[in-house]
């Protein structure tokens, strides 16, 4: 038991010095600093050419999403993900352990050997289309559709709204994602940062109040205007339409595209969206309550 007490406590005391120090010291790969610059340009891009003009620029619930962006993206790993992430490995390893076997990295191939754009290309496309299926695994399944309707729950669309999520949708996401990581050698941090901050910035704009679709490359990167339509409150089929996390090419390859009109003033939610908590703590909680 002391093993993993230890093992919560340096994982707590470590990512903690880790945030300091993204606060405190800036350099180009810093996540605080990225994930600012990015939210700031793209509010300032709804404020210069908004599509709904006559939606504030403190929108409804601006200051709520202002802090689900901020707590998802680095309080939630300092209270729970980084700490259970690395017990569970040690978990898993002991228990294994027991039984004569010790946990082995399985992987396929490597890509170390590919030019780095060609791997920073691969390794997007895998990422991006694992997130399109677990994506459509949060509307299909009735408890991970109770976890995702906190994100469902915006009624005004802006860049901020990307990160109103409910804690365990991170579990479930990151959880599956592991999985091209450890299939897949050859990637280094610098790799998943770009990774990272490119899908964080199609992200933000996707929830902005900005009226793009980028011409013919919509077919290929989601955009606001194929976007808002996933968060329609009325909706074709029970399970939902635009799945697309960066690419909007799987919605067109499966066929789970829909944009049937101008989406700009459609009403956003889900059809019981009186019986779902308004304030944070309670939409927290939502998922875990029969």
């Amino acid at each position: 038991m002391e093993k993993y007490i230890g093992i919560f406590l340096e994982s707590y005391s470590g990512y903690f010095n880790y945030l300091k120090n993204e606060i405190l010291y800036w350099k180009w790969d810093n996540y605080f600093y990225g994930l600012l610059s990015i939210s700031l340009i793209v509010w300032l891009l709804e404020i210069a050419f908004p599509w709904r003009k006559n939606q504030r620029i403190f929108r409804k619930d601006f200051w709520l999403d202002l802090f689900y962006l901020f707590f998802n993206f680095f309080l939630l790993n300092l209270i729970l993900l980084i700490a259970l992430s690395n017990i569970t490995a040690t978990l898993i390893n002991d228990f294994l352990l027991l039984f004569g076997f010790e946990l082995q990295p399985i992987q396929l191939f490597s890509i170390e050997k590919l030019s780095r754009p060609t791997a920073l290309f691969l390794f997007f496309i895998i990422s991006d289309f694992i997130q399109w299926n677990v994506h459509r695994m949060l509307h299909t399944f009735p408890f991970l559709w109770k976890i995702h309707k906190t994100h469902h729950s915006v009624k005004e669309m802006g860049f901020a709204a990307h990160f109103r999520y409910n804690w365990m949708e991170p579990i479930v996401y990151k959880s599956i994602l592991y999985i091209p990581i450890i299939l897949i050698g050859g990637f280094n941090l610098q790799d998943v940062f770009i990774v990272h901050f490119i899908t964080i910035a199609i992200g933000h704009l996707n929830h902005a109040n900005i009226g793009w679709d980028y011409g013919i490359f919509k077919y290929i990167f989601n955009n606001p205007k194929m976007h808002i339509w996933h968060h329609s409150k009325v909706i074709p089929n029970r399970n939902g339409v635009n799945f697309g996390i960066s690419l909007s090419l799987w919605d067109y390859l499966f066929r789970t595209n829909y944009i049937p009109k101008d989406g700009r003033d459609i009403e956003l939610g889900f059809s019981d969206e009186n019986e779902f908590p308004e304030d944070f703590l309670k939409q927290e909680i939502y998922p875990l309550k029969k």
